[in-house]
């Protein structure tokens, strides 16, 4: 990807944003492990902390704000499994991320593959 290539309203997902979100990443894939969810959900401030997540990435954390998680790093598969702890699924990353209700996003979804 050509340095400093730009699409408005979106985040790229590079080198930079790989180190950047690297200490989130690996928290997030931590979930794969059911006893790892419940030490998070159990203390997420020292959870977060054991892993070394910036006062950026912590924030968006206690948020639960997917948009501020991917501008520090995140990678929305990696999201994903952070979003499960709470039931949510990849539809409803998509929804927050769009700012429409799950339904809509759906919607917009099965629409577009109708094109």
């Amino acid at each position: 990807m050509a340095a400093g290539r730009q699409i408005p309203g979106t985040t790229l997902f590079d080198g930079a944003q790989a180190r950047k979100g690297y200490a989130l990443n690996k928290m997030c894939f931590s979930f794969n492990d059911a006893a790892n969810r419940e030490l998070f959900k159990s203390d997420e401030v020292g959870y977060c902390l054991r892993f070394g997540l910036n006062d950026e990435q912590r924030q968006a954390i206690r948020e639960r704000n997917v948009l501020k998680l991917i501008a520090a790093g995140g990678n929305v598969y990696y999201l994903a499994k952070f979003a499960g702890i709470f039931g949510l699924d990849v539809q409803d990353l998509g929804a927050q991320q769009t700012g429409l209700s799950k339904d809509e996003f759906k919607a917009k979804l099965l629409a577009a593959g109708r094109n």
